[in-house]
């Protein structure tokens, strides 16, 4: 059965990764290539798609105004730049969506953000919040905090974490090269160019070689790494060449790109992950609470009878009825000790028993497998 390519129109949750080079050249901001990119990304808003922007840039502006040298940056010299690049960055989205109606939002992290558990969940959950809200993030790495040990070191990979954290269906990594080839079009004519790949197999990871222009600072080779990844979250993945004007209509109208194919949708894919984690303690719940738990509802704190186990925030656990027998499994937004707390007790009951307010759901519907 022949592969169903994506269409970027029909996105649900769209990440767009820009690079440094797409965003700035020699003489600072491009501002009408990200006023173009941002009418496609209002355009797109309208049609109903969520969007997160992963971009690059903050550094490259910094260094510009403060004048510092062409060439590698020490550390300290870095994370100055990208203090006063971030600023700049985050400025120039807005004063370009305001136009349009369009909220944003600015978040930075790093690599504990999404490996840490507890860290990852508060990202997702500020993320959800701010696509329900309409808002369109603006994500890129904490350069100012960021250490070797705490990187990701390039923005593809980034954003593919991203992407999986969001449960976004596509991600664009808007980029100087139209896609991946067998080899290198400027040195081996007998390059050709792959409109789709359906299984990242060896001999695909093989083709990821230097970057093709020298612009992108992570090359083929980690735009491959990213697509692994995404595709694993079950998010759909191109590379596109971003620097005309309105790169995602570009996209959206049949430019060549690459298109990386999952083999299950981002819900199926994260309920996979949870299923298969061991659990680190149990939440047994009353008669109510299974019957809510069946018709798709959240776990609240009013619907639990016992609490067994250490877990922290973050941790998998099972959810057991009165019986005993599994009803379903989660990721628990409480500790084993503050859950034991809240057991019984209705959620708007939570701030006067932990002395802070919560989350209302113990474990949330996202964040369970039946």
């Amino acid at each position: 059965m022949a592969a169903v390519i994506p269409e970027l129109g029909r996105a649900q949750r769209l990440v767009v990764k820009i690079g440094s080079a797409l965003l700035v050249g020699a003489d600072g901001l491009r501002g009408e290539w990200l006023r173009a990119l941002c009418d496609d990304v209002a355009q797109a808003r309208r049609r109903g798609t969520d969007i997160v922007l992963v971009s690059s840039g903050a550094i490259a502006l910094g260094r510009q105004v403060l004048g510092l040298p062409a060439g590698p940056l020490r550390v300290e010299q870095s994370q100055a730049a990208a203090a006063v690049g971030q600023i700049r960055l985050a400025r120039a989205y807005e004063e370009a969506l305001v136009p349009h109606g369009v909220t944003t939002a600015q978040l930075l992290v790093t690599l504990d953000d999404t490996t840490d558990r507890r860290r990852y969940l508060n990202s997702r959950a500020t993320m959800q919040t701010l696509l329900g809200l309409g808002v369109v993030p603006i994500v890129n790495e904490n350069d100012t905090v960021a250490t070797d040990e705490i990187r990701y070191g390039d923005n593809d990979r980034l954003a593919a974490q991203i992407a999986v954290t969001c449960g976004a269906d596509q991600l664009l990594l808007l980029s100087d090269v139209d896609g991946l080839y067998t080899a290198n079009p400027k040195t081996d004519p007998t390059a050709r160019h792959l409109p789709v790949v359906d299984q990242i197999t060896p001999e695909i990871e093989a083709m990821g070689g230097d970057p093709i222009s020298g612009l992108s600072k992570g090359g083929m080779k980690t735009k491959l790494m990213a697509a692994r990844t995404a595709v694993a979250g079950g998010c759909a993945m191109a590379i596109a060449e971003g620097s005309v004007l309105h790169p995602l209509r570009n996209v959206a109208e049949g430019a060549r790109v690459t298109w990386f194919l999952p083999d299950s949708d981002p819900h199926a894919a994260r309920k996979r992950w949870i299923a298969a984690m061991k659990p680190k303690g149990e939440i047994v719940v009353d008669a109510g609470a299974a019957v809510a738990l069946s018709n798709g509802k959240s776990l609240l704190p009013a619907g639990v009878s016992a609490v067994s186990g250490r877990f922290g925030r973050g941790d998998p656990v099972s959810v057991l009825d009165s019986r005993g027998a599994r009803l379903a499994a989660g990721l628990v937004r409480y500790s084993s000790t503050e859950a034991r707390a809240i057991a019984g007790h209705r959620s708007d009951e939570i701030e006067s028993i932990l002395g802070y307010p919560g989350r209302a759901a113990l474990i949330h519907r996202d964040d369970m497998v039946i």
